[in-house]
């Protein structure tokens, strides 16, 4: 009888000790703890230092941390019909702890499944030349998308950055010839420009110089002299008709 006394006062002693230490947890700064009680939500604890009954209680522990998800390679038709292949990088975090467990299976697995599809919806929206020229406005539309449907679970998407946009090696040649035939046009209409405002100032000068001769013989001596410091050895002299007439009038004579 006393060693039978003695062993369940013992148990009365380290069953106690031994349920208080089955209810202690410890969670991180970055962590959170879903506590149910009896399958229920009762609350959310942490950090530090968290008890949990056993059996009536459960914790469910969240990482509150930035996480990072590398969408896949996704072969996106562009609005112009363009087949590329894009991939990005979102960035996610969770706000709300227990929508976060109640609302959602796995938050991870929804938000990535979520993230492919609008990349391919809201790019296949858009042209080539705007998934290449606007990306910082891309970016912005598809972060709206995601962040407001990811809500209701508690995750708040804070960033999402296209990576890559790979595109057929005979749509890059079809790309640079486009290219090369604007740079084209530009450069004719830069010349026509020029044309342009040359024939408007030697109009502006024609009117000058024909009501004024005096200004017309400045002009042509200022010619001469352009001619004379020309170092080359053939010399183009610019002759006067009126003076060819003038001759011509005096061997008629």
């Amino acid at each position: 009888m006393t060693f039978l006394s003695t062993y369940m006062g013992a148990l009365v002693v380290l069953v106690p000790i031994i349920i208080v230490l089955m209810s202690l947890r410890i969670t991180r700064e970055y962590e959170r703890g879903v506590i149910f009680m009896l399958g229920r939500f009762w609350k959310v604890k942490g950090p530090g230092l968290i008890i949990v009954l056993p059996v009536i209680q459960q914790m469910v522990r969240v990482d509150l941390r930035t996480r990072v998800f590398d969408v896949p390679e996704q072969d996106v038709i562009s609005r112009d019909n363009v087949s590329v292949k894009v991939n990005a990088v979102v960035y996610f975090r969770v706000i709300d702890a227990e929508k976060a467990v109640i609302q959602v299976e796995d938050f991870f697995a929804a938000t990535s499944e979520l993230a492919q599809t609008t990349l391919r919806s809201v790019l296949g929206q858009h042209e080539l030349d705007e998934m290449l020229a606007e990306r910082e406005r891309l970016n912005i539309d598809i972060q709206t998308i995601l962040d407001d449907q990811t809500d209701a679970w508690g995750i708040k998407v804070m960033n999402v950055e296209l990576k890559h946009v790979d595109i057929d090696e005979s749509m890059i040649r079809i790309i640079a010839k486009q290219a090369e035939a604007e740079r084209t046009r530009r450069a004719k209409v830069i010349d026509a420009e020029g044309e342009l405002q040359a024939s408007q100032k030697f109009y502006e000068a024609a009117e000058i110089l024909s009501g004024n001769p005096q200004a017309m013989q400045l002009r042509y001596l200022t010619t001469l002299n352009n001619i004379a410091s020309d170092r080359s050895s053939t010399i183009v002299f610019p002759f006067p008709m009126d003076m060819m007439r003038a001759f011509e009038e005096r061997r008629g004579v």
